[in-house]
């Protein structure tokens, strides 16, 4: 679940940012990615001669809210949570990056959020709140500040390609959301509160096999298998004084997260190795792994004096190399290559 919000999803290609393939998947049918597949859907956007590395960047949809667009296996699709309104729930959409066609994964009803593709590119993996029924939970605005919320009715859920054939892959009191997949074997990584506090965990695509991955007081969250299989990124909001600690568990007790510190950490797989990537005490998240498996792309505030304006990031995996990828003077995040690395 991620809270900062974006009104249009923009596909770009990546010149200097480098190629790459990724290994055939070993679930299903293996899919490889189409080597002449175009994308018509949308309309071309300007280039902003300040961001060196992209260009053919295309406007995709029009209208509402639409956020966390996550590419299909073989490139030919997009999955997102999309909203008309501030009083609809969020609802999972597949786009045709051919024909712009958009088709609803989800119920309809509820709230949902954070889709990724299984692989095979037959199923998707969504997080709902409908399994309690068809209300739409909201985060109330008030003395707390800018919050998340950490909803306890999520739980992760599987559709087809039609909405239909839904099975619910969690059942834990509290919040289950954030799901991607490994490139590699399939295995599904994902924040969840079931042990108290919001940690990484990672299963087996049918919900089996679950290993919590993460044990430090704070958020993990967000988080993506590098395109090899071996290395988890995430951002991560961890209190350090006892003040801090105080708040957060306050928060959290009432479904709540404030997302004004978060950094990009790494972990391996099985969740050894931990390692800070930034360092800045700002709102780092939307971290993306770079097709060579050591840099990381991210959105972030750290240059915005408001803080409410956030750009895309490059960095090395030990937090040196810093560059920044766009210069837009409204949101951007949610970067994600492509499976041809393009």
């Amino acid at each position: 679940m991620n809270g900062f919000r974006f009104c249009s999803t923009i596909v770009l290609s990546a010149t200097a940012l480098g190629c790459a393939q990724l290994d055939k998947t070993n679930r299903g049918d293996p899919v490889i990615p189409p080597t002449d597949f175009e994308i018509h859907a949308g309309k071309p956007v300007a280039d902003d001669p300040r961001e060196v590395h992209l260009r053919n960047l295309r406007q995709l949809t029009f209208g509402g809210e639409n956020a966390e667009a996550y590419w299909s296996f073989d490139g030919t699709r997009l999955v997102m949570q999309s909203r008309q309104s501030m009083t609809d729930g969020d609802q999972i959409y597949t786009v045709d990056l051919a024909t712009g066609e958009t088709r609803r994964i989800s119920p309809g009803v509820a709230r949902t959020t954070c889709a990724y593709f299984l692989q095979g590119d037959d199923e998707i993996i969504f997080a709902s709140t409908h399994g309690s029924g068809p209300q739409v939970p909201h985060v109330k605005r008030g003395k707390d500040g800018y919050v998340w919320g950490i909803f306890s009715d999520y739980d992760i859920w599987v559709a087809d390609l039609e909405g239909k054939h839904l099975r619910r892959l969690t059942d834990t009191p509290g919040y289950d959301a954030e799901a991607t997949v490994c490139p590699v074997t399939g295995r599904v990584v994902f924040t969840s509160v079931r042990d108290g506090d919001l940690e990484l965990y990672s299963m087996e695509p049918d919900g089996s096999d679950v290993k919590r991955l993460t044990n430090r007081l704070g958020y993990d969250g967000g988080a993506f298998y590098s395109h090899d299989g071996s290395k988890i990124v995430q951002r991560s909001g961890f209190p350090e004084t006892q003040e801090e600690i105080d708040e957060y568990q306050s928060l959290l007790r009432r479904g709540l997260v404030r997302p004004s510190r978060m950094e990009i950490t790494v972990i391996d797989r099985d969740g050894s190795n931990f390692h800070q990537v930034t360092n800045n005490g700002k709102a780092n998240f939307a971290p993306y792994w770079h097709p060579d498996n050591h840099r990381i792309l991210f959105s972030s505030n750290m240059d915005s004096e408001s803080g409410r304006n956030f750009d895309i990031y490059m960095v090395n995996e030990d937090g040196s190399g810093l560059e920044r990828i766009t210069y837009s003077d409204v949101f951007d995040g949610f970067p994600m290559f492509s499976p041809n690395g393009k």
